[in-house]
């Protein structure tokens, strides 16, 4: 069947049927790059040499391959660059040590060296690979030896994990130890928990078990003996007993009796001014009354802590209900000091864990994963591999590519064939596009044309504006796959604008374009990502780094 297309317009309707765009004027940059080895045949394990020479400025950088690029080839030594100097320019030599334990004829394929931001490839080689003749005669043989099970090494967490739940159970332990641990009370605490009323007896008789008397140390024993009797009337009776003079304690107690506020009698209140008298000059003026005087008046003391608690009214149901509020307030502000104490000692390992996690992962990792981020579960889940189209494109992908082929004009439908596979939309934050079109083949004796890949691009970003895609940034260079396929890619930035709104998206963008030899096949990549996104960044780049093409027949 004759077509009548010529080349222009094959090309706006492949344009029409596409789904990627990008442009950039390619840029003219001249190395001398060459590549070879010392022998292209060895024995069996013997090491050749793989040399590398690059001429290039001194100010490109220069990223030569590393790993096990050489396959089938194996890389036993990787040498230091030898760097010479002439003129404006570096002379760097890398050398390779490789060999093979397998006879037959290998080929070295080409390896991938990146200059400043362009990509080159060396020459493949090939190498034979001889046996070596043993003579069974002179050498002895053995059995071969059986497999020994080789016990796989484990990964680190469980020690991360060991060392967190270590630092949980000191901090729980102390938490609990020193805060919600029921303490058992000291000597003094039980004292200071007992009613006025024993407290007093108690320290009676501990003032009995001193040796002041026997020392003659009368200043200390009525200092005791006179706060033992304040104390009990500040806490049952006047609240300012301590702090007052005898004067004033006595005048103090005779307005509540006469106020009928505590029932004592007249003899009791002498009672105890004198006592309280004697014990100022004791303390002040250096009276030295009598040691039988002194425990005497520690026996009126007694006395009158029980004739003035006799006296005290008994409490109301009121004052009862005070008195109960106030312990169960207490109590509750305790356990509240408690829960703050707790939650300050757990927050305070959070973030102490996060620290730690932060300083040795990156905090925006360890944020993110705390908190969830799409393209970090999107880079971190289980990727698919597969191929698209015909003749088919395999690649790696976060998730399956959806089917989405486009409408074509009905003039033109018959003709072209379009198949497309997409994941989400150019708004989104990573947006994955691929499509194969065929065009038909050229009638015998009719001239062969060919599509040029740099006008694809530049129709393309015409396209992308007219769509309100603006200030698109574009470069361009070659592109190979890891089998060889060679094709141009197109990448650069541009702002993607948001939706019902004035605002814009800045994105990265690839295009990728690969035309068969007989360019009735255009296969395209488009791969755009939020350009403040790490995480899209990488998956972008194992994307691209995955890209196989593949014959039909494959």
């Amino acid at each position: 069947m004759n077509y009548e297309l010529n080349h222009k317009t094959i090309f706006k309707s492949s344009m029409l049927l596409s789904f990627f765009f990008c442009l950039f004027s390619s840029i003219s940059f001249s190395q001398q790059l060459a590549s070879s080895i010392d022998s292209t045949k060895i024995k069996i394990g013997e090491q050749i040499t793989y040399r590398i020479e690059i001429e290039t400025d001194t100010t490109d950088l220069v990223v030569f391959p590393e790993g096990q690029t050489f396959s089938p080839l194996e890389m036993i030594e990787s040498y230091k660059i030898d760097t010479t100097k002439k003129d404006a320019k570096f002379k760097l030599i890398k050398k390779y040590g490789l060999t093979q334990f397998d006879s037959g004829n290998y080929t070295i394929p080409r390896q991938k060296i990146l200059i400043g931001d362009k990509t080159f490839f060396t020459d493949s080689l090939k190498v034979f690979v001889n046996n070596i003749a043993i003579d069974t005669t002179k050498q002895g043989l053995y059995d071969i030896k059986p497999i020994i099970s080789v016990e796989k090494s484990a990964s680190n967490w469980w020690k991360t994990l060991l060392i967190i739940l270590a630092v949980v159970s000191i901090v729980g332990g102390l938490i609990y130890w020193f805060v919600w641990r029921k303490k058992p009370l000291t000597k003094e605490e039980e004292i200071a928990l007992l009613p006025p009323y024993e407290r007093a007896k108690l320290a009676l008789k501990h003032l009995d078990e001193s040796h002041y008397l026997e020392h003659s140390e009368l200043k200390e024993y009525y200092s005791e003996l006179t706060f033992i009797i304040r104390k009990y009337l500040d806490e049952k009776v006047y609240n300012r007993a301590l702090e007052s003079t005898t004067d004033e304690l006595i005048y103090r107690l005779n307005l509540l009796k006469d106020g009928n506020q505590i029932d004592i009698s007249k003899e009791d209140i002498k009672n105890l001014e004198s006592i309280l008298k004697r014990a100022d000059l004791v303390k002040f003026a250096k009276s030295a009354p009598d040691i039988e005087l002194a425990k005497l008046d520690r026996n009126t003391i007694d006395l009158e802590i029980d004739n003035v608690k006799e006296a005290l009214p008994e409490p109301t149901e009121e004052e009862k209900l005070l008195n109960q509020q106030y312990k169960e307030a207490q109590a509750r502000k305790k356990k509240r000091r408690k829960k703050l104490i707790t939650g300050v000692a757990i927050l305070g390992l959070l973030i102490a864990i996060f620290i730690g996690f932060g300083l040795k992962y990156g905090f925006t990792y360890v944020k993110d994963t705390l908190i969830g981020h799409d393209s970090k579960e999107l880079l971190e889940g289980d990727w698919v591999r597969s191929e698209y189209g015909v003749p088919p494109i395999e690649i790696s992908t976060p998730k399956v590519l959806k089917r989405n082929n486009p409408s074509a004009p009905k003039d033109i439908s018959s003709q072209i064939q379009t198949t497309a596979f997409n994941y989400g939309t150019i708004q989104d934050e990573l947006y994955i596009s691929l499509s194969t079109t065929t065009f038909p083949k050229q009638a015998e004796g009719e001239e062969k044309e060919k599509i040029d890949p740099i006008v694809i691009a530049e129709e393309s970003i015409s396209k992308l504006e007219k769509e309100g895609i603006v200030d698109i940034f574009v470069k361009q260079e070659k592109f190979a796959t890891p089998n060889g396929a060679e094709g141009l890619k197109t990448f650069g930035t541009l702002k993607v604008p948001v939706l019902n709104s004035d605002k814009y998206h800045e994105r990265h963008y690839v295009l990728l374009q690969f035309i068969s030899d007989s360019s009735e096949v255009l296969q395209q990549i488009m791969i755009t990502w939020d350009m403040d996104d790490t995480y899209t960044n990488r998956i972008s780049e194992r994307i691209i780094s995955s890209i196989e093409l593949k014959k039909a027949a494959q």
